[in-house]
């Protein structure tokens, strides 16, 4: 039997060499259109998007990846992820990545989206090599350095500015990253980072250790009954994310399906520079049985604070989350308030049955008292907060049920529940109902939902995705939510409703055009003539999206994409449009992509937001408010097989304005013209 499929695989390399089959090469704009495709929301998209280009950088092994972890990946369906858990465990593992084409529900379009995640380990490999040899031997080793510069100069560098405002350091920004991986064995790595504007120095007294920011781990898997053990920064995922979250949800993009579940992959590396994303310590995965798993961890961080002396006791009055350090004001900010962090974790899994127990206690330094508003009298004050909880997933034939259920201790409850399901071989549908009460306190969260904190909100999402043939799939989705409670501009009880129709149309691998419309429906303060207070008005706002990408060659691409946007509120209705011109190409060692853009928008509310092709592991998420031409264009350029070049230059230039950003961030003039270099050692 062996023997017959490994002939069978040969059979499958050689049909799908003829076939163009791709390259392991990830399309990082592709999965942003994709995935979360209106960022225009309130979730940190920048982040996450950065957050998932780094775990994605990382191929997911066939042959020890879970169900969850294929889950992740938000491309598979619950009954391909079903059908490849089944065959792997018929055929004991997988011999070759082409063996996917003998996976039952897996079509050719599926295997060209997910084959870039994917990889098998070498059986020849002993797993018992000691760990500098399967470093040396099997390990994804790279060091990358990158800079980056705005030409212009800020405000904040000028010696115009109040001495407090005034930035200390160098216009560059510096970012320095090594690590050294085996899919399910083992992970080791540093980041470290420097904002323009911020200081290199090295005061350990003061947490400065070269650049401003520095993160570091060191992870072993499936080594006898430990599964999981990470030293350093991680980031963690449990149940739906309602009280441990990490940086993962991708809110309600154009997947309407696979996007909408949280994947229960539990501890992972941090390697993002979102400085207030992440924990440290140390934090471990026991298998105690076949079914049972227990996880435990223990993290102590330090965040960017202000604390204020009130009646001889220090208060946190505020968070600051930019990571910026770069005057005297933002570095009085730096490091100020200690967190500590407990969890437990019990993990049941037996089948198709997953479920567990949650404790979770967060205790700082100093109790937080917040600047009393309107809207925040149920935000969380004091030194401490635990949460317990509960979530159960399962699945039975094509259904799959999720759900998690939070509660913080003396306050409020936080619930979230939902359904996968295949109606038929087209129809794919999910349904999610989430209620979130006003005093529930979680601070790892990211919960499904319309918010971007996991409080004051109760919804029905259902979505659904139709595929006519392989070609043509329409999907989309509907959403109804109310806010129980006042929330950030919208000072009373309010409801709003979202829809997003989406029409894929993909000929052959060289063509794809998608054609997208969404309207969101939400309430916000305006101010009144009549009187002092503010009133709630109901606002509209509508999207639409047409893209067209065609490759006529293996060297040449082009992409086309036009937004266009309106607002409507108190009978006043403004819009907004960008349009996009995408060209790469591709000459072996040499790379080129290139952008060309048109935007002009009334107002802040018709922003456009649209992903533009980065260097590798960056990423770049303009918004184009105004009106003017954004251009941009990257050399890419491979020295030889362990050495890559990448050179990004992106001009905006803007109409009818002379100053570009506010306050200290502010550019003198109507141009900003920025450069990046990133240089990648693979060994």
């Amino acid at each position: 039997m062996r023997i017959l499929i490994i002939i069978s695989c040969l059979h499958l390399a050689i049909a799908c060499c003829c076939q163009d089959f791709p390259k392991k090469e990830i399309d990082v704009s592709q999965i942003a259109d994709e995935l979360f495709s209106q960022p225009d929301m309130d979730l940190n998209y920048e982040e996450l998007y950065e957050n998932l280009v780094q775990l994605m950088a990382h191929p997911i092994n066939l042959n020890k990846g879970t169900a969850e972890d294929f889950r992740f990946l938000n491309l598979l369906s619950e009954s391909q992820i079903d059908a490849l858990i089944k065959y792997r465990t018929q055929n004991q593992k997988f011999i070759s990545i082409y063996e996917l084409q003998t996976v039952p529900e897996f079509d050719l379009p599926t295997i060209y989206k997910v084959v870039p995640f994917l990889t098998v380990t070498d059986q020849t490999t002993a797993l018992d090599a000691s760990l500098w040899r399967r470093i040396k031997k099997e390990g994804e080793n790279y060091f990358l350095i990158r800079y980056e510069q705005t030409l212009q100069q800020k405000n904040g560098f000028q010696n115009t500015v109040a001495p407090s405002a005034k930035f200390k350091g160098s216009p560059d920004k510096i970012y320095i990253r090594f690590r050294s991986s085996r899919p399910g064995d083992f992970s080791f790595g540093f980041t470290t980072e420097k904002d323009p504007g911020e200081q290199i120095r090295w005061a350990p007294s003061s947490r400065y250790y070269g650049l401003d920011y520095f993160s570091c781990h060191f992870q072993l898997q499936n080594k006898g009954r430990i599964k999981n053990l990470i030293v350093g920064d991680y980031q963690s995922q449990f149940g739906q994310g309602l009280m441990l979250g990490g940086i993962f949800g991708t809110g309600k993009g154009s997947e309407t399906i696979t996007s909408v579940r949280r994947s229960n992959i539990g501890l992972l590396p941090y390697t993002s520079v979102y400085e207030s994303g992440g924990m440290r310590g140390i934090g471990l995965t026991l298998e105690a049985t076949k079914k049972i798993a227990l996880t435990t961890f223990v993290s102590r961080t330090n965040k960017d604070a202000t604390v204020v002396d009130n009646d001889q006791e220090d208060i946190i009055a505020s968070f600051a989350a930019t990571g910026l350090h770069r005057n005297e004001s933002e570095l009085l900010k730096r490091k100020q308030a200690s967190e500590n962090n407990f969890a437990a974790i019990i993990q049941y899994k037996y089948n198709a049955l997953d479920g567990g127990l949650m404790l979770n206690h967060v205790v700082f330094d100093s109790p937080i008292e917040r600047t009393p508003t309107a809207y925040n009298q149920f935000a969380f004050a004091g030194k401490t907060n635990t949460n317990i909880g509960i979530y159960l997933n399962y699945t039975v034939k094509n259904i799959t049920f999720f759900s998690e259920v939070a509660q913080s201790l003396k306050a409020g409850t936080a619930a979230s529940a939902g359904i996968l399901t295949s109606l038929s071989p087209k129809l794919d549908v999910s349904v999610v109902y989430r209620k979130f009460d006003r005093d529930f306190h979680t601070f790892y969260s990211s919960g499904f939902g319309e918010g971007s904190n996991t409080q004051n909100e109760e919804g029905i999402y259902w979505g659904w995705k139709y595929s006519f043939s392989r070609r043509y799939s329409v999907s989309g989705y509907v959403d109804i939510f109310k806010f129980p409670w006042l929330r950030f501009r919208s000072y009373a009880p309010s409801t709003g409703h979202e829809w997003l129709l989406r029409f894929n149309y993909e000929p052959s691998r060289k063509v794809k055009i998608f054609i997208q419309a969404r309207e969101e429906f939400k309430s916000r303060n305006i101010e009144s003539d009549s009187t002092n207070q503010y009133i709630l008005s109901a606002g509209k706002k509508n999207n639409y999206w047409v893209s067209f990408d065609y490759s006529p060659h293996s060297m040449l691409r082009f992409k086309s994409r036009a937004q266009f946007s309106t607002y409507s509120i108190e009978n006043k209705k403004t819009q907004g449009f960008a349009l996009m011109q995408d060209l790469i190409i591709d000459l072996g060692k040499l790379k080129l992509t290139m952008r060309y853009g048109l935007f002009e928008t009334e107002d802040y509310d018709n922003r456009q937001y649209a992903y533009e092709n980065d260097v590798w592991l960056a990423y770049s998420l303009p918004a184009y408010y105004g009106a003017g031409v954004r251009k941009m264009i990257i050399l890419q350029y491979k020295i030889n097989r362990h050495i890559t070049f990448w050179f990004r230059y992106a001009h905006i230039r803007y109409q009818h304005q002379n100053q570009i950003g506010s306050g200290i961030d502010s550019i003198e003039g109507n141009t900003k013209d920025d450069i990046k270099a990133q240089m990648v050692f693979r060994f």
